[in-house]
């Protein structure tokens, strides 16, 4: 079980992970139109999301 806890003390449910080359591959990714129609499913059934883009330099 997930410890946890967002600012809100609500337990996290779900954590999707992905790794991209750079920038540009992220950029990709975000295009694409199977992601836009993802994010547009899950939307509305999330009551809370935390996102974070890291960059290694």
């Amino acid at each position: 079980m997930n410890q946890h806890r967002d600012q809100s003390a609500r337990p996290i449910e779900y954590a999707p992970y992905a790794e991209f080359a750079d920038a540009a591959a992220l950029a990709a990714y975000k295009a694409h139109p199977t992601y836009a129609e993802t994010t547009a499913r899950v939307r509305p059934m999330r009551e809370l999301r935390l996102s974070a883009d890291v960059v290694a330099g």
